[in-house]
């Protein structure tokens, strides 16, 4: 196996700040390798560097002879003007060369020059070239090429970019964030290919299941050093575990080593003057070591939600429409207190549509939403918030509140409560201008949820975000006293929070599943010809399941498929509520609340599958 790339030395600082310090990577053909970091800490950075699109202070890079590279940026950049055929046969490649000459050649009507077009297609095999987009494109889910890219969504422009890179068949293909923007079965769809290839692969993503199921290799950038771990990343995290722990044992025993260095250079300077001078060198060498705390302390949000009464929200007959695309139609529903729930669905459905109108940011065609009084939101949007660039990380926060009051014994200053989110003292004198876009989305996050909101709506929250921060955002929301709604395209994401599930299917359709995605989609693949209940009208909204207008089920079993629904949600709250307690520390009762316990897991097995039968019946 032959050697892709390799790296020597590297060094890069934006400054005074060094993001990388000598690093060395070699990247053998056939590698797919993960590479994990902070916000901040430099994965973009070294991306461009390897894709020349960024230069570096010092160090060797040494690619192999016919090595290609295809290079997706976390936002490309195309021609708004031109349509999105035109960007995909417009490169460098040999196949969009020979295209070009042979366009040329028709246009001169020169045949000599026409002879050699020929011949340079025949060469580059270009002649299926433009189908092959066009079907590529269709797989991806875009059908109008000769639409301008101006017109298109974030989510379609990386469409575009990926089956730009794709075709061209690069030898290394580097991604920055593949899955941000795109809807769930376009990166189930991207995983799979990438899977298959042979394409040597170097990426950045947060998406765990995308990392797991793809790489071979981790490649984590810590402290401006390079670490590598050969194994996926359940692997990693692993290993991580253990290099930290031994690095902690290292650190632990300079510093018993270091109280008796600093006996001996507090000593009069006489006395000392005539040791040898290796030993004061090597104290301060010590005292470096004993420093270098590793700063792992499992950062928990211990922010609790405001009170919310048991009044949340119900949706009556709402129904929205963008032209001829329908969004909503006669959507009935009634949202319970602590419900935490799951919207997923195809770009342009109507995910984020749905969200302004419970938001009252938009207004439905007819229809409306009655809000509890004490529902005090909290919305995290895609989109993101405009930050004064020249303002300071800590003023920013200090400009919503100096401290922040969520109960007796839970009180932060601004600078306190930034921490909580990985923004240390020097990172919150920083320029809001000088931090890095995942960066930036942190402490919107930590803005949000300042003014102590008690339900919680989360569009897209992980792009841009490190997996680190996910981590603390999940544990946090696991055990959030309040209502959560969240919109994403991380799967693991999602499967840690929801415990039921919006598929928003398109036309105005939203099938609601008891479970979260994984446990939908492996339901979907076991039963190809049927869905789950669809939020149809009613008269009056009920707990949460509407059948649909042509039910297959007799009266007693309809009544039967709705007393189902409400008893899994609270069966499936009692659960959590256990969970939290045993994880709590000790517990009154245990015994018998163990016994619950099981009582409870037996219940869901059982009511859930009878509740999957009955939904079976509703076409």
């Amino acid at each position: 196996m032959g050697v892709m790339l390799n790296i020597e030395g590297l060094t890069k600082s934006f400054g005074a700040n060094v993001l990388l310090s000598d690093i060395s990577l070699t990247l053998n053909e056939g590698d797919k390798v993960g590479l994990i970091a902070k916000n901040g800490a430099g994965k973009s950075t070294l991306l461009k560097i390897i894709a020349d699109d960024e230069s570096y202070d010092r160090g060797k890079i040494f690619y192999h002879d016919f090595t290609s590279i295809g290079y997706l940026e976390q936002s490309p950049h195309f021609d708004p003007y031109k349509s999105i055929i035109d960007i995909c046969l417009t490169g460098f490649d040999t196949k969009s060369s020979a295209l070009r000459c042979y366009e040329k050649a028709l246009a001169s009507g020169d045949s000599n020059e026409m002879t050699s077009a020929v011949q340079f297609m025949d060469f580059a095999h270009a002649w299926d070239y433009e189908d092959q987009f066009k079907q590529l494109l269709h797989q991806l889910k875009i059908t109008d090429f000769a639409q301008k890219i101006g017109q298109l969504s974030g989510g379609q422009v990386k469409r575009v970019a990926l089956a730009k890179i794709i075709l061209n068949e690069p030898k290394l293909l580097i991604l920055d964030e593949p899955t941000n923007h795109l809807d769930i079965d376009i990166i189930e769809w991207l995983e799979t290919y990438l899977s298959k290839s042979r394409t040597t692969l170097l990426m950045v993503t947060h998406d765990r299941y995308f990392l797991d199921k793809i790489c071979n290799r981790i490649v984590e950038i810590d402290r401006q050093s390079l670490y590598n771990y050969n194994g996926n990343y359940n692997y990693y995290l692993e290993k991580r575990a253990e290099r930290i722990e031994a690095q902690n044992a290292q650190v632990e025993k300079a510093r018993n080593l270091l109280r008796t260095e600093l006996e001996w250079m507090r000593r009069q300077p006489q006395a000392r003057a005539h040791k040898a001078q290796y030993r004061i060198d090597a104290f301060y060498d010590l005292r470096e070591r004993a420093s270098n705390t590793r700063n792992e302390r499992d950062v928990k949000l211990d922010v609790n939600a405001t009170y919310i009464g048991k009044k949340i929200f119900t949706a009556h007959n709402v129904s929205k429409r963008w032209d001829d695309k329908v969004i909503l139609d006669n959507f009935s529903y009634t949202f319970s207190r602590y419900e935490k729930l799951g919207i997923v669905g195809d770009n342009g459905v109507g995910k984020t549509t749905f969200i302004r109108l419970l938001l009252n940011q938009l207004e439905p065609d007819s229809g409306y939403f009655e809000v509890g009084e004490t529902v005090k939101w909290g919305y995290y949007s895609q989109e993101g918030i405009k930050f004064d660039e020249g303002k300071k990380v800590i003023d920013a926060a200090r400009d919503i509140a100096e401290h922040i009051y969520f109960d007796e014994k839970t009180q932060y200053t601004a600078s306190q409560f930034l921490n909580l989110f990985l923004f240390s003292a020097a990172d919150q004198q920083k320029y809001i201008a000088k931090l890095s876009g995942g960066e930036k989305r942190r402490l919107y996050l930590a803005t949000v949820l300042m003014k102590k909101p008690n339900f919680l709506i989360l569009d897209e929250p992980t792009n841009d975000l490190d997996i680190t921060t996910l981590e603390v955002l999940e544990d946090y929301l696991s055990g959030f006293k309040g209502c959560v709604i969240v919109v994403s395209h991380d799967r693991f994401f999602i499967d840690r929070i929801v415990d039921h599930t919006f598929v928003f299917t398109g036309n105005g359709v939203v099938k609601d599943f008891p479970g979260n995605y994984s446990e939908y989609r492996a339901w979907k693949e076991a039963h190809p010809t049927q869905e789950t209940t669809s939020t149809k009208p009613k008269e009056k909204p009920v707990r949460q399941t509407v059948h649909t207008s042509a039910p297959k089920l007799s009266y007693k079993e309809s009544k039967e498929l709705e007393a189902l629904t409400e008893e899994l949600f609270q069966l499936n709250l009692e659960k959590l509520e256990l969970d939290e307690a045993f994880s709590g520390g000790e517990v009154p009762d245990i015994v018998a609340k163990a016994a619950r316990y099981e009582e409870v897991k037996r219940l869901l097995d059982e009511k859930e599958l009878r509740w999957l039968e009955l939904s079976e019946k509703v076409q």
